[in-house]
């Protein structure tokens, strides 16, 4: 039960900050891309809880767990909030402004990117019951190199980068999409500081990386 409590006040505390961030600079309620956005993301969101709340308890604990020890990724995780409250805001005064004029196919498209890589998000997390929203190495934690793993890294960070860049193209917006344009450069920098703790404390992971070359993208890096 106090586990419950705890993912509904997150679900919800997310669900009206991102609201207020995007409806207070636009102005107002009738924002069709912020609803689409909000659907598309809290809806999965709410489903993908529920079962982890079924199947992993243990899981979704240690995701809502988001009090970062390592001081370099606290660092990250400012830059990174920093990037999407500007870009939630812009986004919002986009809208009210009429500044882009993005085509419906595009804004369709991202809809479903936005969908299909939080489906990737959700595979990682099926995968992987040591993933955490933390830089850490747990307990009898092993180093898993089968399935997304066996491809890159850093599957989450793939997904997530595609989650992220697809959000401001749901919202109709090419300033917000701009500043968003930021957020892989910050991956790149707490990937590089986690295989560094995952090198020093895991077992194992310095022989994975030869063997899965790639981090992110396959091919590229």
């Amino acid at each position: 039960m106090k586990l419950l409590c705890h993912a509904l006040m997150k679900f919800f505390a997310g669900l009206i900050l991102l609201g207020l961030l995007l409806f207070l600079p636009a102005g107002t309620l009738a924002y069709p891309g912020a609803w689409r956005f909000l659907a598309l993301l809290f809806v999965p969101m709410l489903i993908l809880g529920a079962v982890l709340l079924i199947k992993a308890p243990a899981l979704l604990e240690k995701r809502l767990n988001t009090k970062e020890k390592e001081g370099a990724q606290q660092g990250i995780l400012a830059v990174s909030g920093l990037l999407f409250l500007a870009a939630f805001i812009l986004a919002g005064l986009d809208f009210r402004f009429g500044w882009s004029h993005m085509p419906v196919w595009l804004t369709a498209s991202a809809s479903i990117v936005l969908l299909a890589a939080y489906a990737m998000y959700a595979e990682v997390m099926r995968e992987n019951v040591y993933l955490s929203r933390t830089v850490e190495v747990q307990d009898g934690q092993h180093v898993i190199d089968t399935g997304l793993y066996g491809i890159v890294r850093h599957p989450m960070y793939t997904a997530t980068i595609f989650l992220f860049l697809a959000i401001p193209l749901v919202l109709g917006s090419w300033p917000a999409f701009a500043v968003m344009l930021f957020f892989p450069v910050t991956i790149i920098f707490r990937i590089r500081n986690e295989e560094r703790v995952l090198e020093e404390g895991l077992d194992g992971y310095r022989a994975y990386k030869q063997k899965v070359k790639y981090r992110l993208i396959p091919f590229v890096w």
